[in-house]
């Protein structure tokens, strides 16, 4: 238990260390764990994301309390927590301390423009592959999903569906799948 705690706390203080861009950037992490660990598996990684998504808080850290919780239970959820924030607060300290002039640094500036480029592409990378398994359940297409993310990403297109707010997409997607019963 205590090696499993241990192990749970470093695999999210890593994705805490690196997943730079916030809440989705940790989502191609989150997928690795599904392949070196079997504490979830890609469609409870993907359940994970719409419950992480649909709570209040950032994304990242809802998604390691869930799978923390998914892998151990309350207290999982509360070291995968600590572990994801971690190397941030260690970060905000260093930074406060050593580099009061942070913003204005050359080299900084440089190395945040580079990586910004990276974590798109990294981001975009997992969104591709989260959409995928959304539509797929047990290695089979599931057409229903597939017409909801068609009609979706076609009322997004359109001007006057941009200003409708999120939880309108939420709602009308599970309305649509019970009425499919998905």
């Amino acid at each position: 238990m205590m090696k499993l705690a241990c192990t749970l706390w470093f695999e999210f203080f890593k994705i805490g260390l690196f997943a730079v861009g916030g809440g989705p950037a940790t989502l191609p992490f989150l997928m690795d764990l599904t392949k070196t660990h079997d504490w979830f598996t890609m469609t409870q990684l993907t359940n994970m994301i719409a419950i992480s998504e649909s709570t209040p808080g950032p994304l990242g850290l809802n998604m390691a309390t869930y799978a923390g919780v998914e892998t151990m239970g309350i207290w999982g959820g509360l070291i995968a927590s600590l572990g994801l924030v971690t190397p941030s607060v260690i970060i905000i300290m260093l930074i406060a301390v050593f580099l009061k002039n942070f913003n204005d640094n050359p080299i900084v500036k440089s190395a945040m423009f580079g990586i910004k480029p990276a974590v798109c592409g990294i981001i975009a990378a997992a969104v591709l592959d989260l959409f995928v398994a959304s539509l797929y359940i047990d290695n089979q297409l599931i057409i229903p999903s597939v017409i909801i993310a068609v009609i979706i990403f076609i009322m997004l297109q359109v001007k006057v569906f941009n200003k409708v707010h999120p939880f309108f997409w939420f709602a009308a997607s599970a309305a649509a799948a019970i009425v499919f019963k998905l």
